[in-house]
């Protein structure tokens, strides 16, 4: 670890002066006392950073916790061992893409019950249109595109597991963004000025706050729910397809998101932007890059962190440089001996492993966060496009 300032400590060994210097001005914020905590997966994010833990005593930053709210990672240990996977798992694949829908705006043709279920006993914190509930009833339980996916995975004792990412989908980013906005409002009429506009907050105790936090807490709920919907049902057609198997153990983690903690005594909103929370008794789940392996964790319960660690292996470089610098046949390479949708080579070549940091480096800059119980390695990757 190491202390940049008195109001900024990283963890990261790789990391660019661009992304240093977007963490310094979150620092430089007056409502922010205590020193934020880079990640070692850091990497430039819309005003806040990717990969920092944020803790604020009396307001919050609503672009800091991002436009995916809830967005984190699911992992099912199985009773399986590679031994039981068939031979033809290239077969597996349409199963996954019927059981669980992927892409920009994609979500559920025929709104399944567990969705009209979780929005009946979940009510939103704030009024929605009609159009918003749509939306989320047809997206619960779906995928997402970008760097979401899902994974069957073998760890070191050769146990299957299955893990996927996702977050709060359209829903979310909707609400997300209608408060990012209205807080750039609230800091202009105080006759505020940011370094960065994209670090407006809003103070607690205002009622801009609390209707931000409601549907900010509602969001990640949502999120949570979600991923636990779509594991369920990717149980039951793997389980259907190998002949038989069943769930030994479940870890479901955010890695976007705020919450109210206590630390050294004093009550914070700890604001976690790519990141997850690594207490004593946190379990975790750190993927790697598509095709690089993932690490099932036990948190150290770090207080310098806020008992927090990276949430996987950050970007290295943007999706535009990866398109430029790297060909459909350098992501078909990079996936030999992996079952994955190889005929979307070309849309998927912004997620190319090499477009992020060396998981292996990311882990050795935090091992006084996280303990690792398991490396994990990827047989079959599905993605969202």
């Amino acid at each position: 670890m190491n202390i940049v300032t008195d109001k900024l400590r990283s963890w990261a060994s790789i990391i660019d002066e661009g992304t240093l210097e977007q963490a310094l001005r979150a620092s430089r914020l007056s409502i922010v006392e205590d020193p934020i905590a880079l990640m070692p997966d850091a990497h430039l994010g819309a005003g806040a950073t990717i990969g920092s833990v944020i803790a604020t005593r009396s307001a919050i930053i609503p672009a800091a916790v991002g436009v995916d709210l809830g967005c984190g990672m699911i992992a099912v240990e199985t009773d399986l061992g590679g031994e039981h996977l068939p031979d033809n798992l290239e077969l597996y694949l349409p199963q996954v893409a019927r059981d669980i829908p992927a892409g920009v705006g994609k979500g559920h043709a025929n709104i399944s019950d567990a969705a009209r279920e979780w929005m009946a006993t979940h009510p939103p914190a704030s009024e929605l249109s009609e159009k918003q509930v749509q939306t989320a009833l047809e997206q619960f339980g779906s995928l997402g595109s970008g760097n979401h996916f899902f994974e069957v995975c073998l760890d070191d004792t050769d146990t299957v597991w299955l893990i996927l990412h996702s977050g709060s989908r359209g829903i979310g980013n909707q609400l997300a963004v209608g408060h990012i906005r209205k807080a750039k409002q609230v800091i202009e009429h105080a006759g505020l000025v940011l370094e960065d506009r994209d670090l407006a907050y809003l103070m607690q105790d205002t009622p801009e706050f609390n209707e931000y936090i409601g549907d900010m807490l509602w969001s990640q709920q949502y999120a949570y729910d979600s991923r636990a919907q779509m594991m369920d049902t990717a149980l039951r057609g793997f389980f259907r397809f190998v002949g038989f198997g069943k769930e030994d153990r479940r870890i479901n983690c955010h890695h976007n998101y705020a919450v109210q903690e206590t630390h050294n005594g004093v009550k914070l909103w700890v604001t976690r932007k790519g990141a997850i929370r690594a207490g004593l008794t946190d379990w975790g789940l750190i993927p790697g890059s598509m095709g690089a392996k993932s690490y099932i964790v036990k948190g150290k319960g770090n207080p310098l962190s806020y008992f927090s660690c990276a949430h996987g292996a950050g970007r290295a470089m943007s999706r535009t440089q990866a398109k430029k610098l790297h060909t459909e046949d350098d992501l078909r390479e990079m996936m030999a001996g992996k079952v994955w949708n190889f005929k979307d080579a070309k849309q998927l070549l912004d997620e190319i492993p090499t477009a992020y940091k060396d998981i292996d480096q990311v882990m050795k800059d935090q091992d006084d966060l996280v303990e690792v119980h398991h490396v994990l390695r990827q047989v079959l990757n599905y993605k969202g496009l």
